[in-house]
């Protein structure tokens, strides 16, 4: 029996979420080997040569002066800041606490439309926004035990991703998003290779150390066009809250890959964030600000250098 419109954007949010957190494994994995700018590096290579190609082919790219504008200059700086600030937590911190902070972005981008767009937020909402960073500073744990400078990075990330998708929002819907995917990717690894020396500089590869960032770079575009495809299919109120389930493959790859077991204050503070993620998405539904899954941004994600 043919699955319905909705169930099939909810399985294609699924493959993206999987997708992008087996991408974070990677690199977190690749970066006990070699440094992180090296990892952004050699992944961009292979994502912008991926994206380049793609662009090409849809013809993105008849057009590059579509992507000499202001907004997508910001939205560059916006995923450059998080994607250094969210790969040096990452080398540091489980993958599930670094996934589970990362979940306040779509509180974060509601808090930020608010007061920069002066977007209609009710005190409900408000309320939401404020337990959800609530359970991220249950997380973060700053002043006790267990509290690690690394995750002031996360939170360096989303706010930088926070730039990026307000930015994104503003940007002309007849500008190709391959373009910007492209000018962006490209932008990730030159920043990449600026960083080497600052960063430990280059190490020897192995083959099999090349083929997982490969890997990793082709599962970011299977990420990608998963996500594209779900935003295309059925209504984000339905879709939206399956973006969570990347929590959820970020704690059974932490625990199978790395042996991280999360603790109990991190999993309440995660509840915490998702439950207020999924409040704030229902008052949207509620007060009528819901939108077709083709005309939303859709759900934000971590930065992933496109």
């Amino acid at each position: 029996m043919p699955l319905s419109p909705n169930l099939r954007g909810a399985l294609f949010m699924v493959v993206a979420m999987a997708s992008f957190t087996v991408n974070d494994a990677i690199t977190k994995f690749s970066s006990e080997s070699m440094s992180m700018a090296q990892v952004l590096f050699v992944r961009g290579l292979f994502a912008t040569a991926l994206v380049g190609l793609l662009a090409w082919r849809r013809g993105a790219l008849a057009a590059p002066r579509a992507a000499m504008q202001p907004l997508v200059g910001w939205r560059v700086v916006g995923e450059a800041g998080a994607t250094v600030s969210y790969l040096l937590a990452l080398s540091k911190l489980p993958i599930a606490n670094v996934a589970a902070v990362q979940q306040a972005l779509p509180l974060a981008v509601t808090m930020g439309a608010a007061l920069f767009f002066g977007e209609g937020v009710g005190w409900r909402r408000w309320m939401a926004i404020a337990v959800g960073f609530m359970g991220v500073l249950i997380i973060v744990r700053p002043g006790f035990a267990g509290f690690s400078a690394y995750s002031l990075l996360v939170l360096c990330s989303v706010a930088f991703c926070t730039l990026r998708d307000l930015s994104t929002r503003r940007i002309p819907q007849d500008t190709p998003t391959l373009l910007i995917s492209a000018v962006t990717s490209l932008a990730m690894t030159v920043l990449g290779a600026l960083l080497l020396p600052v960063m430990g500089g280059w190490t020897d590869m192995s083959l099999a150390a090349t083929a997982r960032l490969a890997l990793a770079a082709v599962l970011v575009l299977i990420g990608y066009q998963a996500i594209i495809a779900a935003m295309r299919i059925g209504d984000i109120s339905f879709i939206a809250p399956f973006r969570y389930t990347a929590l959820l493959w970020s704690i059974i790859l932490g625990i199978v890959v790395f042996g991280d077991f999360p603790d109990s204050v991190m999993i309440a503070g995660s509840l915490i964030i998702v439950a207020s993620g999924l409040y704030t998405l229902y008052r949207e539904h509620t007060v009528g600000r819901s939108q077709a899954a083709t005309e939303s941004t859709g759900p934000d994600l971590a930065p992933d250098g496109i």
